[in-house]
Parts: C-alpha cells; structure tokens; sequence
C-alpha cells in the first residue's frame, strides 16, 4: 500500500477538495512541483494553471487554480486560491470570451487599461483552455 499525505484544497468561496493523496503536482511559480508522503515542508506561491491529486493508482483528480499559494507540513498539503474549480466544472465558452476580450484589451494603444490585469486574465483564461485540452486528452 502507497503511503499517503492529507491535501486540502481551498477557493475564497469553499473548501474544493479533502482527502488522502499519494501524489499532488502544483504550477509552483519556479516550475511545478510533485510533493508525496514525507515531503519536507516549505511554502511557495503558485501560478494560474492545473493542479492534479492522485488519490490513487486509478483515480487521478484534477482541478484549475487561479493562483495562490501552497505549504508543505509533515501530514498535510494545503492549496489556498483564490479560485479553485474542478477541471470537469471549467465553462470553456467562458474561457475562451475571457481569452478573447483580454487580447482586446491588449491590443488597445490608447493607455486606458490596465496592461497588468488584461495579462493576468489573459493568463488565466489561457490556463482554464489547457486545463480543459488536457481533461479531454485524458491526462
């Protein structure tokens, strides 16, 4: 039997997933990270993207977080995002306007918008779309 580590993951809205895992892989700003049973602890921030719990040898679970960070204790893994959505639940028509309007937005030269934020949700919307590929690839 594969050891396991308690992963609690957390939106701004509610608590998205609790449980056993033997594995969790997070988009960690510096590159993405695998953290498994007996991880030393550390504290990291994340970045847009897909995050995956393998609870066990058949059932791996993903989910989109928005960002946020991730620690490391010694019997639990925890994910604070601001938004965390399983990937079956992503709205890809939603994704796919929000990838739309903010490459509108970057386009306009007239220095009314905010650069930083049309990136950002660029970013994000950009993160739900590969979320969704890789869900119906069945990775």
């Amino acid at each position: 039997m594969a050891m396991t580590i308690h992963v609690d993951i957390v939106s701004a809205e509610r608590e998205i997933f609790s449980g056993q895992a033997e594995l969790v892989v997070a988009p960690a700003e510096m590159g993405e990270v695998g953290i498994a049973a007996r991880h030393a602890p550390f504290l990291t921030r994340l970045k847009p993207g897909e995050v995956r719990v393998k609870v066990n040898a058949q059932d791996t679970q993903p989910f989109y977080i928005s960002g946020g960070m991730l620690e490391v204790q010694p019997h639990i893994v925890t994910i604070l995002a601001d938004t965390a959505i399983r990937a079956k639940d992503l709205d890809e028509a939603a994704a796919i306007e929000a990838k739309k309007r903010a490459e509108e937005m970057l386009q306009d030269k007239s220095g009314r918008i905010d650069y930083a934020k049309a990136q950002a949700q660029l970013l994000e919307a950009m993160a739900q779309l590969r979320s969704i590929e890789k869900l119906r690839k069945g990775r």
